[in-house]
């Protein structure tokens, strides 16, 4: 075979799988690209965002984000040395912590929140606003279904 026919031989058809492998990879190196000059990673945006909805504990943060509870404890460690977040005693149990975004973080958060949507925006540029609601709702489901991302259904239709 020449490489003229290789070129031009029919590729594989992709599965949705696959399909999500390559997207959620180029999304990700687009992310970090964008959100390099702010200094967070799409993971501290993903801490910022959840911790902004809502105060938690750590414990519960790896239970909602999905991470190893070593990375969390990392990722949380960078975001206190840039004063993005607190952590404050749990006033019912002095064991736990309660992780907080704090006034710093709030405005970083609203900085990440732009480019985040900059990104999206870049990369469902072939879609009308219907398509894109209707693939939220799609990703949403298969998070939801496949344990991802449990309650993201209903996050969605708050």
């Amino acid at each position: 075979m020449t490489t003229t026919e290789v070129n031009n031989a029919a590729h594989w058809a992709p599965t949705a799988g696959m399909l999500l492998v390559k997207l959620g990879k180029a999304a990700e190196r687009r992310f970090e690209k964008a959100l390099k000059p702010s200094g967070l990673t799409p993971r501290h945006l993903g801490v910022l965002f959840e911790v902004d909805a809502r105060p938690t504990s750590q414990q519960a943060l790896i239970e909602t984000i999905g991470v190893d509870p070593s990375k969390l404890v990392g990722l949380l460690n960078d975001l206190e040395a840039d004063g993005l977040i607190v952590r404050k005693r749990d006033q019912d149990d002095r064991r736990r912590h309660i992780v907080e975004v704090s006034a710093k973080g709030k405005a970083r958060l609203a900085e990440g929140k732009k480019t985040a949507a900059a990104v999206e925006t870049e990369l469902l540029a072939g879609l009308d606003e219907a398509e894109v609601e209707q693939l939220l709702m799609l990703l949403a489901r298969v998070a939801d279904s496949s344990g991802i991302f449990e309650g993201c259904v209903e996050r969605l239709s708050a």
